[in-house]
């Protein structure tokens, strides 16, 4: 008779099996529609692909989809707080953790600061439609990325509204703000109410010129245009599904996991994939996407519309507003749940796991983390920091993909309430898209990330190493 392994999760209780599938759609929707469709398609089509960025959102669709449907095995599995990160702690111990731990603190402060220069461009264009004018020195980065990498001094001297959204969701975070689900249902629902009036509204005026070519030829250059562009661009506006696997998170509160996690995850990225393919079209079909490579493509390209929409420019920038309010919230608890988790199991100093005795909140690295996320955002401009989480994010991808197949050797027996489909096809599968895309990204964006690493390795090796403890999560032996 097989032996059945168990999870230990200390204190643990059994969480209320409460959401079905149109509730964890939802949820996927809520989080995955964000700064990607309103600032990284137009940035993705006028620097790489051009109309067929298309092409570029149906394949990142595809990894996420194959990542995803392992993500939610393991948080079937590893029902605690810390994502990725504490999957890995509990099945393949410190080491690997500390790798997808520290690949995780990338991916949230980049994202959340990225999400946070795109919030600052519509916000820019919200003021200038009730008349009030941001000097462009102090609402943009001072220093910006050419299409061929190249970093330059724009003349901005910093982006101080991107600076203050920070600070100010910051402070809610420490104070400890609980964002109710009719708000967060509320925001979903005005976040789509704006992307179906662009499609509904600016499909009449889709150019046939504007869409060709379909394919730019390319300029000679991998990654400028052509197929290899195609594939570059996947990278970059693979950072619009961000956030589909807190849909997997949700593994322990889905009546009957086994149907409804995979209606879930195929759910909402089928429907974002729709509705970002959609957005596509409209936005490379009224404008040439020459001309998208802006603060606040959306905007830019209803307004190329004529003088028949300018009623919609205005919503455009207040839905952008508040919905990317919102995603940069969530990113930053986000990530001081991440810091707290390592901390917890001494990966980090102390200080990092320490609640506010009023406020309840894990207030000194909720503040260190938006004091980071904070110079992030006034100083570097937004292309730079999407490549970064594109390829931290892929990182942790990976390395879930692969841990499912190896915890089905080494574990085979672990109750698994959800069980990927497939193995190993469907891991394999998610490996090597997301590699792909990782691989199309610029040798810059490498460099920078390789680098990241090797400062994680010395922290490892001269803090972590010594003091990290065996987490009370972890599978039997």
């Amino acid at each position: 008779m097989a032996v059945t392994e168990d999870i230990i999760v200390a204190e643990q209780p059994e969480l209320r099996r409460a959401l079905g599938p149109l509730q964890l759609i939802g949820i996927g929707i809520g989080i995955i529609i964000g700064a990607g469709i309103f600032v990284s398609t137009g940035q993705a089509a006028a620097n790489y692909a051009g109309p067929a960025v298309v092409l570029s959102y149906i394949f990142a669709g595809f990894g996420c989809l194959l990542a995803g449907l392992c993500y939610a095995e393991f948080s079937s599995m590893i029902p605690v707080a810390g994502s990725a990160y504490s999957y890995t702690f509990a099945t393949f111990g410190q080491f690997l953790a500390w790798i997808i731990g520290w690949d995780l603190i990338l991916e949230y402060l980049a994202a959340a600061s990225a999400v946070a220069v795109g919030w600052a461009g519509y916000f820019k264009g919200l003021m200038a439609d009730f008349g009030i004018t941001i000097p462009a020195q102090f609402a943009e980065a001072p220093i910006h990325m050419s299409a061929d990498h190249v970093l330059s001094f724009s003349g901005a001297i910093i982006n101080l509204p991107a600076m203050c959204l920070v600070l100010g969701l910051t402070a809610l975070l420490v104070i400890g703000i609980r964002a109710s689900t009719n708000f967060n249902g509320v925001m979903v629902i005005l976040k789509l109410i704006v992307v179906a009036l662009v499609i509904i509204f600016c499909m009449q005026y889709v150019k046939s010129e504007n869409l060709t070519p379909f394919i730019p030829p390319n300029t000679g250059t991998f990654g400028s245009f052509g197929w290899s562009g195609i594939l570059r661009a996947s990278g970059v506006v693979f950072f619009a599904y961000i956030g589909f696997d807190c849909v997997s998170v949700a593994a322990q509160e889905a009546r009957n996991p086994q149907r409804t996690m995979p209606i879930g995850i195929l759910g909402s990225l089928a429907i974002c994939t729709v509705l970002y393919v959609l957005m596509c079209i409209v936005m490379t079909g009224v404008i040439k996407y020459t001309q998208l490579d802006v603060p606040q493509p959306v905007a830019v390209a209803v307004q190329a519309t004529g003088a028949g929409l300018a009623w919609l420019v205005p919503l455009v920038d207040f839905g952008a507003v508040l919905g990317l309010g919102t995603v940069v919230l969530g990113l930053l608890l986000g990530q001081s749940r991440i810091f707290y988790a390592m901390a917890r199991d001494g990966m980090l100093p102390p200080v990092f796991g320490k609640v506010h005795p009023t406020f309840r909140t894990p207030h000194v690295s909720t503040m260190v983390i938006g004091g980071f996320a904070t110079l992030l955002c006034a100083f570097l401009p937004h292309d730079l920091l999407i490549e970064l989480v594109a390829i931290g994010t892929l990182g942790a991808f990976v390395l879930v993909c692969a841990s499912v197949i190896i915890l089905r050797r080494t574990h085979p027996n672990v109750h698994r309430p959800f069980r990927t489909p497939w193995v190993p096809v469907v891991p394999i599968g998610g490996m090597l898209v997301c590699f792909g895309m990782m691989a199309g990204l610029p040798r810059d964006t490498w460099i920078r990330f390789v680098v990241w690493g090797l400062i994680g390795l010395v922290v490892y090796f001269l803090y972590a190493r010594k003091r990290a403890k065996t987490p009370d999560y972890a599978l039997k032996r």
